[in-house]
């Protein structure tokens, strides 16, 4: 009988371990997924950082493609400011030379060439000018200086430029002086009476 109980304990032993064994598996198969899960996260948490930061870097390059476009467009914007007095200045003085004399014309024609050169010069940079006379008021590109009636043209028409504006690649750098119109008001029907006196 001691055979028997043996045997018996030796098979219950056995069954023990193989019951520890399968939940010592169990748990180990368990301690796997687990592990798999969280790599499974955290490689998808790495590709979409991954995906932000490249459209992150492909943001940053678009804008600083168009800072770089934007500084070779405008660059010059603030010594063109400077020169356009010296070429308001150069085209009152040319408007205000009188003379026929030899030395005058030399000094008209020098002064017209000086003109045409900064001109040339300003225009090389995207410079455009603006003389907006007998179009209508563009409150973008014109400073209103004065309004008066007229019949002749549509109201809200420039009718006299004062000093002429000018663009640098579509913007508007100085805007052009203008004096525009507007429709003239009728006369009284009865001017000078009183009727309620």
């Amino acid at each position: 009988m001691t055979d028997q109980k043996e045997l018996n304990e030796a098979v219950e032993n056995q069954d023990e371990a193989a019951q520890g064994a399968a939940e010592a598996g169990g748990s180990e198969l368990d301690n796997v997924k687990a592990a798999l899960e969280q790599a499974e996260a955290k490689a998808q948490e790495n590709w979409e950082l991954a995906l932000r930061t490249k459209a992150d870097a492909e943001n940053l390059r678009r804008r600083l493609d168009k800072d770089m476009e934007n500084l070779r467009k405008f660059g010059a914007e603030k010594i063109i400011t400077e020169l356009l007095p010296i070429l308001d200045s150069m085209e009152l003085g040319l408007a205000a030379i009188e003379g026929d004399s030899p030395e005058v014309a030399k000094f008209k024609e020098g002064s017209e060439l000086t003109l045409k050169m900064l001109n040339g010069v300003v225009e090389k940079f995207g410079v455009k000018p603006l003389n907006p006379e007998g179009e209508k008021f563009n409150p973008e590109q014109h400073q209103a200086m004065s309004i008066q009636e007229n019949n002749e043209v549509e109201p809200n028409t420039v009718i006299a430029v004062v000093q002429k504006g000018y663009i640098l690649h579509e913007r508007v750098v100085r805007p052009a002086m203008v004096i525009v119109s507007k429709a003239a008001t009728p006369p009284p029907e009865h001017p000078g009476i009183d009727e309620t006196a």
